[in-house]
C-alpha cells in the first residue's frame, strides 16, 4: 500500500506537468548589426520541437514540458543557445555570430541561346510608361519614418568609457539583450515621424507636412535642424531611372537600360509577392570596385512591373567611410496604377577608419492610403517647405514630444498606437532603453561635444558658443588672432536669432566686433528682416566674390597666412537687409549698406571725373549701396529648423543667381561722385554623367558699365597658397588682373573610380581621378584702367593689369580620395606665361570629405 501511495503521488506530481506548455516567440538577429537572420531555424535541442524564422527573423513556438533552453541556428552562423524559465509566455532574442559552416555556390548552366532574363529586363524597359512613379501627374501619401541609430564594433578602449558602461549597465536593468552584451550594437538615438506627403511631376514639387513627432535617445535636441531634417521623407529611391542617387553617389539601377554592361543577371524562380505572381531575378556587379548592388529584384509576370528590390552596396564599391549599405523596397501592385513604395528600408554603417567604432544608421518607411493624380488646385499648395509644420520647444517637465498644434496624445504613446508596422523584440528593447538613456549625465555630455564638433557651436545655458573654427587664426598682419562669438538659441526665441564677435590681434594691437540680428516674420515665405554692423579688417581681394558661399570653414582659412597679400583693409559695414520667397525656389534679397574703408595697403583714388597726375586724390572710401538679388533653385528642398533654414540633397536643375548693385561714392559728402552699378550672374550645377562619374560647373558673369576706384572692380580671386581652392583660379596671383566685365567658367569633374578601378594593385586603394578646367575671359575699359599711379602722399603705386585678347586658362588633373581625404591636383597654365612672375605649373594638395 505505501508503495502504490508514492506511486500515485508521483503520476498526480507529473501530469501537470507533462500538460504544460510554454509559448516562446522572439527574433534572430546578426549579432554585429542588429539586422534580421531571416528563416533561421528554432528548435529545442534534443527534440523534435522546432520552428523557423519568418523574412524578418520572427518566430513563435509551442513546446510541451519544461526544456530548459531553446536554440537558433542558420546557415553561415556559429549555433547559438538562450535559458528558458518554466514562465508560460517567453520572448527571446538571438543574437548570431558569423561562423559554422557555409554551402558552396552551385551553378546551374542553361543551354538557351539567350539568358531568360534578359527577355524580361527588355519588357520592363517597354512597359515603364504604365509602371514608373514618374509618369504620374501628382500622388500622395502617409507616411511613417522611423530612424534609429547605434555603435557598432566599438574597440576595447572605447567600451571601458563611461558613457558606454552606463547604457550598457541601463540595459541590464531594462533586460534588454539587444544592448546588454559587451559586443552588442549600442543604441544611441530614435526617432518616429508621421507626416502626409504630396508631391507632383511637372514641374517637380514636394510637400511634406509632419503630423507627429517623437525623439528618443541621445538625438539633437528638439527643434534643432538635425532634428528636422531626421523628419523628412530623404529616402525616395527610385529604380525605373538608370541612376540612383545614394548619400550623394550615383549608383546603376539594377533595372537600368544598358544594365548588362554592369550587371550580371540569373532567374532564380517564381514565386508569390502580395497579390502577383513575379520572376525572381538575381544581380550581381561584374566588377566588384563599381557603384553597383548586390541580391534580388522581383519582376510583376503581369505588366511586368518592379514588384520588390532587396539589394546590398558592392563591399568593394569605391565609397568612403560606409561598411555597409542596404536597401529594401517593396512597391504597389501594378494592378493599382504606377507603383509607389509602401515600405522602404535603408541600412548604413559609418565607420571612418579600421580602429574606431562604426555607427549604424536604420531607416525605415511605410506609406499608406495613396491617391494617385488628384492635382491640388489650390494657389501655392505644393510650393511649401519640405518641413512645414514646425517643432516647438519642449516645455520643461512636459512628456510628450508631439508638434505643437498637432493632435495630442498620451505622453509617447501615439505612435504605440497608431504605428503602421510592428516593432521587432530588438526594437522594443532599444526604445526601451534609450527612453531612459536621454537622463543619464554621462550621455548629455557627450550629446554637447557632438554638437560642438558637428555644428562648432557650444550651448551654454540659452546661448551657443563659437564657431569653434574661428576661435583663432595667425596671419601677417593681425599676428595671433583671438575671437570670441556667440548666437542665441530658440530657447530664448523662435522669431529672433541675433549673434555677435569680439576679435583682438595682438600685431595690429586692434579690436574688431560684429553684431546681427535677424528677425522672421513670417515662415510659409520665410520672410526675414536682418541688420549688421561689422568693424573689422578684411581683404580686398575677397570683396567682391559676392557668391563665395557663407561657410565657417571658408572664413576661418581666409584668417590664415598671407593676409597682406589679399590687401587689407579696415571695414566699417552698416547694413539692413530684407528676404522673402515670392514662389517655391525663387527668393529675393534686397540690402541696404553703408561701408567706410581704411585702406591698409598703398591705395588712392580719383575723387572727381578728371584723371591725370594732377587731379586730386583720396585714401579713405565710402560706398553707400542697394544690392538686389534673385536666386532661383526650382527643384530645392529646404528644411526648416526653429529660425534657420537650408537646402538639403542634390538638384536636378541647376541654381540661378542675379544681382544687381546701385550705389556711390562719399554720399555723405558735400560733392558726392557720381552713381556707379554692377551686374553679377551665376549659374552652378552638379551632373551625373552616367558611367563617367559627375560634374560640377560653375558659370559666372560680371559687368560694371561705370568708372570706379579698383577697390569696387571685379578682381578674379587668385590662389598663391599650395593649397587647392575650388572657388580660385589656382595659378593666378592675387591681383594679377582686374577686370570691369567678364564671364569665367569653372569645371570640376570627378571621375569616380572609372579608370583606376581597373588597375590591378591600385584598386585597392580606391583612388579616384579627377579634372579641372578653369576659363576666363574678360577686360577693362579706358576710364577704368587708368588709376592713379601714386598715392596722397606722392609715392609709386603697384599698377593693374587687365585682361587681354586672349582667355585666362588653366587645366588641371589629379587624384582624389588619397587616405580617404587628401587631393593632390597638378595644374597647368595654358596662356599669360610670359609674365615674370607667372606660375606655368604648380601642384596643389586639399582636403575634402567625399563619400
Amino acid at each position: 500500500m505505501r508503495f502504490l501511495a508514492s506511486l500515485l503521488l508521483v503520476c498526480l506530481w507529473a501530469v501537470p506537468a507533462a500538460a504544460q506548455r510554454i509559448l516562446i516567440s522572439g527574433q534572430v538577429v546578426e549579432a554585429t548589426n542588429g539586422e534580421p537572420v531571416p528563416f533561421a531555424s528554432i528548435f529545442v535541442p534534443n527534440t523534435t520541437s522546432g520552428a523557423t524564422a519568418d523574412a524578418e527573423g520572427k518566430f513563435k513556438l509551442t513546446v510541451e514540458g519544461t526544456p530548459d533552453s531553446i536554440a537558433a541556428s542558420a546557415i553561415g552562423f556559429a549555433t547559438q543557445r538562450r535559458k528558458l524559465t518554466d514562465a508560460p509566455v517567453q520572448t527571446v532574442l538571438f543574437r548570431l555570430r558569423a561562423g559554422g559552416v557555409a554551402l558552396g555556390e552551385v551553378v546551374v548552366s542553361s543551354r538557351q541561346p539567350e539568358n531568360p532574363a534578359f527577355r524580361i529586363l527588355r519588357e520592363v524597359q517597354k512597359h515603364k510608361p504604365q509602371n514608373a512613379r514618374q509618369y504620374l501627374q501628382a500622388a500622395e501619401y502617409d507616411s511613417y519614418n522611423r530612424i534609429e541609430t547605434s555603435l557598432i564594433n566599438l574597440p576595447a578602449s572605447m567600451a571601458k568609457r563611461r558613457i558606454i558602461q552606463d547604457i550598457r549597465a541601463l540595459a541590464v536593468r531594462q533586460g534588454a539583450a539587444a544592448a546588454a552584451d559587451t559586443d552588442a550594437p549600442l543604441p544611441i538615438f530614435a526617432s518616429e515621424v508621421g507626416s502626409r506627403v504630396y508631391q507632383k511631376s511637372v514641374p517637380l514639387r514636394r510637400r511634406e507636412d509632419l503630423l507627429h513627432k517623437q525623439i528618443r535617445g541621445v538625438g539633437p535636441r528638439e527643434g534643432s535642424m538635425l532634428s528636422q531634417m531626421l523628419g523628412s521623407n530623404f529616402q525616395n529611391f527610385d529604380f525605373y531611372p538608370n541612376w540612383q542617387n545614394v548619400m550623394g553617389k550615383d549608383f546603376i539601377s539594377p533595372i537600368a537600360e544598358g544594365g548588362r554592361l554592369t550587371y550580371d543577371y540569373d532567374l532564380k524562380d517564381s514565386v508569390m509577392v502580395g497579390t502577383d505572381w513575379c520572376y525572381k531575378i538575381a544581380v550581381t556587379p561584374k566588377r566588384s570596385h563599381d557603384l553597383a548592388f548586390k541580391g534580388t529584384i522581383w519582376i510583376t509576370q503581369e505588366g511586368y512591373a518592379l514588384r520588390r528590390a532587396d539589394l546590398v552596396a558592392s563591399p568593394n564599391a569605391n565609397i568612403n567611410f560606409i561598411g555597409d549599405l542596404r536597401i529594401f523596397q517593396e512597391l504597389t501592385s501594378p494592378t493599382e496604377g504606377p507603383g509607389l513604395p509602401t515600405r522602404t528600408k535603408l541600412v548604413v554603417s559609418v565607420r571612418p577608419s579600421e580602429k574606431q567604432a562604426a555607427m549604424l544608421v536604420r531607416f525605415t518607411t511605410v506609406s499608406s492610403n495613396f491617391v494617385r493624380n488628384q492635382m491640388h488646385t489650390e494657389r501655392g499648395f505644393y510650393d511649401q517647405p519640405v518641413v512645414s509644420s514646425l517643432m516647438e520647444p519642449t516645455p520643461r517637465g512636459a512628456g510628450s514630444t508631439l508638434l505643437s498644434g498637432a493632435p495630442q496624445g498620451t505622453a509617447g504613446g501615439y505612435f504605440d498606437q497608431h504605428r503602421p508596422d510592428t516593432l521587432s523584440l530588438s526594437e522594443r528593447q532599444t526604445f526601451a532603453v534609450l527612453d531612459s538613456a536621454k537622463q543619464l549625465p554621462s550621455v548629455r555630455n557627450v550629446l554637447d561635444w557632438i554638437e560642438l564638433l558637428v555644428n562648432g557651436y557650444k550651448r551654454v545655458g540659452r546661448w551657443d558658443i563659437g564657431p569653434i573654427l574661428n576661435t583663432y587664426s595667425r596671419n601677417d598682419y593681425e599676428g595671433s588672432r583671438f575671437r570670441f562669438g556667440f548666437r542665441s538659441t530658440p530657447e530664448i526665441s523662435r522669431n529672433w536669432l541675433t549673434e555677435g564677435y569680439l576679435a583682438y590681434g595682438t600685431k595690429d594691437e586692434q579690436l574688431k566686433y560684429g553684431l546681427k540680428t535677424s528677425f522672421i516674420a513670417e515662415r510659409r515665405h520665410w520672410t526675414v528682416f536682418s541688420g549688421e554692423f561689422r568693424h573689422d579688417v578684411e581683404q580686398a581681394a575677397l570683396l567682391d566674390n559676392d557668391f563665395l558661399s557663407n561657410n565657417n570653414l571658408f572664413v576661418a582659412a581666409s584668417r590664415w597666412g598671407r593676409v597682406r597679400q589679399g590687401k587689407p583693409i579696415m571695414r566699417n559695414l552698416l547694413s539692413l537687409s530684407f528676404q522673402r520667397d515670392l514662389f517655391h525656389g525663387f527668393t529675393q534679397y534686397l540690402t541696404v549698406r553703408n561701408q567706410d574703408i581704411t585702406p591698409l595697403h598703398d591705395f588712392a583714388y580719383f575723387t572727381t571725373d578728371q584723371r591725370g597726375p594732377t587731379a586730386p586724390k583720396a585714401r579713405d572710401l565710402g560706398l553707400s549701396e542697394i544690392v538686389l538679388e534673385s536666386r532661383y533653385a526650382p527643384d530645392e528642398n529646404l528644411v526648416q529648423s526653429e529660425n534657420r533654414r537650408r537646402p538639403v540633397g542634390l538638384k536636378r536643375w541647376p541654381v540661378f543667381s542675379f544681382r544687381y548693385i546701385i550705389g556711390a561714392r562719399n554720399l555723405l559728402n558735400t560733392k558726392p561722385s557720381p552713381a556707379y552699378q554692377k551686374f553679377n550672374v551665376l549659374i552652378t550645377h552638379s551632373v551625373s554623367v552616367g558611367q563617367l562619374g559627375r560634374l560640377g560647373y560653375r558659370l559666372e558673369g560680371s559687368l560694371i558699365p561705370d568708372p570706379v576706384p579698383y577697390l569696387i572692380l571685379k578682381t578674379p580671386l587668385g590662389n598663391q597658397t599650395p593649397f587647392y581652392n575650388g572657388n580660385a583660379f589656382n595659378l593666378m596671383n592675387y591681383f594679377e588682373f582686374v577686370t570691369d566685365r567678364s564671364v569665367s567658367l569653372r569645371l570640376d569633374h570627378h571621375f569616380e573610380g572609372l579608370f583606376l578601378n581597373s588597375v590591378p594593385g591600385v584598386r585597392r586603394l580606391n583612388l579616384r581621378f579627377v579634372g579641372t578646367a578653369n576659363v576666363l575671359y574678360g577686360g577693362l575699359s579706358a576710364s577704368n584702367a587708368e588709376q592713379p599711379r601714386t598715392n596722397t602722399e606722392g609715392e609709386l603705386l603697384p599698377t593693374i593689369r587687365p585682361l587681354g585678347r586672349q582667355p585666362y586658362v588653366e587645366v588641371g588633373y589629379g587624384v582624389e580620395n588619397i587616405f580617404k581625404f587628401l587631393r593632390v591636383d597638378f595644374i597647368h597654365r595654358l596662356t599669360y606665361r610670359d609674365s615674370p612672375d607667372a606660375n606655368k605649373f604648380g601642384i596643389k594638395v586639399g582636403a575634402q570629405f567625399r563619400l
